[in-house]
Protein backbone atom coordinates (compact mmCIF):
# COMPACT_ATOMS: atom_id res chain seq x y z
CA UNK A 1 0.00 0.00 0.00
CA UNK A 2 2.85 2.38 0.84
CA UNK A 3 4.44 1.76 -2.58
CA UNK A 4 1.12 2.49 -4.31
CA UNK A 5 0.73 5.70 -2.33
CA UNK A 6 4.21 6.89 -3.33
CA UNK A 7 3.53 5.99 -6.97
CA UNK A 8 0.25 7.93 -6.89
CA UNK A 9 2.02 11.00 -5.52
CA UNK A 10 4.68 10.81 -8.25
CA UNK A 11 2.05 10.51 -10.95
CA UNK A 12 0.12 13.43 -9.50
CA UNK A 13 3.25 15.58 -9.42
CA UNK A 14 4.05 14.72 -13.04
CA UNK A 15 0.52 15.60 -14.10
CA UNK A 16 0.76 18.96 -12.34
CA UNK A 17 3.77 19.86 -14.46
CA UNK A 18 1.86 19.20 -17.64
CA UNK A 19 -1.37 21.13 -17.20
CA UNK A 20 -3.03 23.90 -15.24
CA UNK A 21 -0.09 25.44 -13.37
CA UNK A 22 -0.14 28.99 -12.02
CA UNK A 23 0.12 31.60 -14.78
CA UNK A 24 3.41 33.52 -14.72
CA UNK A 25 5.22 30.90 -12.62
CA UNK A 26 8.11 29.53 -14.71
CA UNK A 27 11.90 29.69 -14.92
CA UNK A 28 12.75 30.59 -18.53
CA UNK A 29 11.48 30.49 -22.11
CA UNK A 30 12.11 28.10 -24.96
CA UNK A 31 11.90 29.67 -28.42
CA UNK A 32 11.05 26.84 -30.81
CA UNK A 33 11.91 27.32 -34.49
CA UNK A 34 10.50 24.67 -36.80
CA UNK A 35 11.93 23.82 -40.22
CA UNK A 36 8.76 24.24 -42.27
CA UNK A 37 9.63 21.72 -45.03
CA UNK A 38 9.94 18.99 -42.39
CA UNK A 39 6.54 19.79 -40.90
CA UNK A 40 5.02 19.84 -44.37
CA UNK A 41 6.56 16.47 -45.29
CA UNK A 42 5.38 14.81 -42.07
CA UNK A 43 2.03 16.53 -41.52
CA UNK A 44 1.25 19.63 -43.52
CA UNK A 45 1.07 18.15 -47.03
CA UNK A 46 -1.51 15.60 -45.90
CA UNK A 47 -3.63 18.47 -44.59
CA UNK A 48 -3.18 20.59 -47.73
CA UNK A 49 -1.87 23.29 -45.39
CA UNK A 50 -1.44 26.71 -46.98
CA UNK A 51 1.88 27.04 -45.14
CA UNK A 52 3.30 24.35 -47.41
CA UNK A 53 2.68 26.51 -50.48
CA UNK A 54 4.97 29.23 -49.12
CA UNK A 55 8.74 29.60 -48.86
CA UNK A 56 8.68 29.73 -45.08
CA UNK A 57 11.90 28.25 -43.72
CA UNK A 58 12.55 28.48 -39.97
CA UNK A 59 9.04 29.28 -38.76
CA UNK A 60 8.04 30.15 -35.22
CA UNK A 61 6.55 27.08 -33.58
CA UNK A 62 6.12 28.86 -30.26
CA UNK A 63 7.48 30.67 -27.24
CA UNK A 64 7.17 28.27 -24.31
CA UNK A 65 7.43 28.95 -20.58
CA UNK A 66 9.69 26.30 -19.08
CA UNK A 67 10.61 24.99 -15.64
CA UNK A 68 14.11 23.73 -14.92
CA UNK A 69 12.40 20.36 -15.16
CA UNK A 70 9.13 20.13 -17.03
CA UNK A 71 6.84 22.89 -18.21
CA UNK A 72 3.45 24.42 -17.48
CA UNK A 73 0.61 24.32 -19.99
CA UNK A 74 -3.05 25.34 -20.35
CA UNK A 75 -2.80 27.64 -17.32
CA UNK A 76 -5.87 29.38 -15.88
CA UNK A 77 -5.67 33.00 -17.04
CA UNK A 78 -7.73 36.12 -16.49
CA UNK A 79 -6.56 37.50 -19.84
CA UNK A 80 -8.85 37.61 -22.86
CA UNK A 81 -8.27 35.18 -25.68
CA UNK A 82 -6.80 36.68 -28.85
CA UNK A 83 -9.05 37.94 -31.62
CA UNK A 84 -9.01 36.42 -35.10
CA UNK A 85 -7.18 39.51 -36.32
CA UNK A 86 -4.43 39.00 -33.74
CA UNK A 87 -3.84 35.37 -34.68
CA UNK A 88 -3.99 36.19 -38.40
CA UNK A 89 -1.22 38.75 -37.93
CA UNK A 90 1.12 35.95 -36.81
CA UNK A 91 0.75 33.81 -39.94
CA UNK A 92 3.76 35.38 -41.67
CA UNK A 93 6.12 33.75 -39.16
CA UNK A 94 3.95 30.93 -37.75
CA UNK A 95 2.34 29.63 -40.90
CA UNK A 96 -1.27 29.64 -39.72
CA UNK A 97 -3.61 31.47 -37.40
CA UNK A 98 -4.62 28.09 -35.98
CA UNK A 99 -1.11 27.50 -34.68
CA UNK A 100 -1.01 31.02 -33.25
CA UNK A 101 -4.23 30.32 -31.35
CA UNK A 102 -3.00 26.94 -30.11
CA UNK A 103 0.27 28.42 -28.86
CA UNK A 104 -1.58 31.06 -26.86
CA UNK A 105 -4.01 28.51 -25.44
CA UNK A 106 -1.34 26.00 -24.41
CA UNK A 107 1.67 28.19 -23.63
CA UNK A 108 0.77 31.87 -23.74
CA UNK A 109 -1.74 31.50 -20.92
CA UNK A 110 1.13 30.41 -18.70
CA UNK A 111 3.23 33.56 -19.22
CA UNK A 112 1.04 35.90 -17.15
CA UNK A 113 0.87 38.29 -20.13
CA UNK A 114 -2.02 39.37 -22.31
CA UNK A 115 -2.40 37.69 -25.69
CA UNK A 116 -1.20 40.85 -27.43
CA UNK A 117 1.94 40.98 -25.29
CA UNK A 118 2.57 37.27 -25.77
CA UNK A 119 2.49 37.65 -29.54
CA UNK A 120 4.62 40.80 -29.40
CA UNK A 121 7.22 39.01 -27.27
CA UNK A 122 7.11 35.97 -29.53
CA UNK A 123 7.75 38.04 -32.63
CA UNK A 124 10.46 40.08 -30.93
CA UNK A 125 12.28 36.96 -29.73
CA UNK A 126 11.97 35.38 -33.18
CA UNK A 127 13.43 38.49 -34.82
CA UNK A 128 16.42 38.55 -32.46
CA UNK A 129 17.68 35.20 -33.72
CA UNK A 130 19.65 35.20 -36.95
CA UNK A 131 18.41 32.26 -38.97
CA UNK A 132 21.23 30.95 -41.19
CA UNK A 133 20.50 31.74 -44.84
CA UNK A 134 22.65 28.86 -46.04
CA UNK A 135 19.78 26.44 -45.46
CA UNK A 136 17.55 28.42 -47.81
CA UNK A 137 20.08 27.97 -50.61
CA UNK A 138 19.62 24.21 -50.86
CA UNK A 139 18.10 23.03 -54.13
CA UNK A 140 17.65 19.39 -53.13
CA UNK A 141 17.20 17.21 -50.09
CA UNK A 142 20.42 16.31 -48.26
CA UNK A 143 21.46 14.21 -45.29
CA UNK A 144 23.53 16.05 -42.71
CA UNK A 145 24.66 15.67 -39.08
CA UNK A 146 22.21 17.39 -36.75
CA UNK A 147 25.24 19.04 -35.12
CA UNK A 148 25.83 20.96 -38.36
CA UNK A 149 22.56 22.84 -37.85
CA UNK A 150 23.62 23.80 -34.34
CA UNK A 151 27.00 24.98 -35.60
CA UNK A 152 25.34 27.18 -38.21
CA UNK A 153 23.12 28.87 -35.62
CA UNK A 154 26.07 29.39 -33.28
CA UNK A 155 28.07 31.01 -36.07
CA UNK A 156 25.23 33.42 -36.92
CA UNK A 157 24.43 34.21 -33.26
CA UNK A 158 27.65 34.94 -31.31
CA UNK A 159 25.74 35.43 -28.03
CA UNK A 160 24.59 31.81 -28.11
CA UNK A 161 26.64 29.03 -26.51
CA UNK A 162 26.28 25.31 -27.30
CA UNK A 163 24.32 24.64 -24.10
CA UNK A 164 21.83 27.42 -24.90
CA UNK A 165 20.17 25.67 -27.84
CA UNK A 166 19.29 22.21 -28.98
CA UNK A 167 18.39 20.58 -32.29
CA UNK A 168 15.56 18.05 -32.43
CA UNK A 169 14.77 15.40 -35.03
CA UNK A 170 11.63 13.51 -35.96
CA UNK A 171 11.33 10.43 -38.17
CA UNK A 172 14.94 10.80 -39.25
CA UNK A 173 14.55 14.45 -40.24
CA UNK A 174 15.77 17.76 -38.82
CA UNK A 175 12.73 19.07 -36.99
CA UNK A 176 13.44 22.11 -34.80
CA UNK A 177 15.99 24.38 -33.22
CA UNK A 178 15.05 25.28 -29.64
CA UNK A 179 16.74 28.25 -28.00
CA UNK A 180 16.59 28.93 -24.27
CA UNK A 181 15.95 32.51 -23.15
CA UNK A 182 15.68 34.12 -19.74
CA UNK A 183 12.50 35.93 -18.74
CA UNK A 184 14.27 39.04 -19.99
CA UNK A 185 14.83 37.31 -23.36
CA UNK A 186 18.58 36.94 -22.93
CA UNK A 187 20.08 33.59 -24.05
CA UNK A 188 20.44 31.24 -21.10
CA UNK A 189 21.41 27.62 -20.51
CA UNK A 190 18.90 24.88 -21.28
CA UNK A 191 18.04 22.32 -18.60
CA UNK A 192 16.31 18.99 -18.30
CA UNK A 193 14.82 17.42 -21.42
CA UNK A 194 15.30 20.65 -23.39
CA UNK A 195 19.06 20.04 -23.38
CA UNK A 196 18.81 16.72 -25.28
CA UNK A 197 20.26 17.14 -28.75
CA UNK A 198 19.47 14.99 -31.74
CA UNK A 199 22.48 12.76 -32.34
CA UNK A 200 21.77 11.74 -35.93
CA UNK A 201 24.68 11.90 -38.33
CA UNK A 202 22.49 11.55 -41.44
CA UNK A 203 19.32 13.50 -40.71
CA UNK A 204 17.22 14.30 -43.78
CA UNK A 205 16.95 18.02 -44.55
CA UNK A 206 14.54 19.13 -47.27
CA UNK A 207 14.92 22.42 -49.16
CA UNK A 208 12.52 25.35 -48.97
CA UNK A 209 9.90 25.06 -51.67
Amino acid sequence: MRVLAILFCLLAATSALARGEKSGDFDYYVLALSWSPTWCALEGDARDAEQCETDLGWSLHGLWPQYDRGWPSYCPSVERNPSRAMTAEMTDIMGSSGLAWHQWNKHGTCTGDSAATYYENSRWAYDQINRPQVFRQLDRSVKIPASLVEEAFLKENPDLKPDMLTVTCKDGRIQEVRICLSKGFVPTFCTGSVARDCGLEDALFDPVR
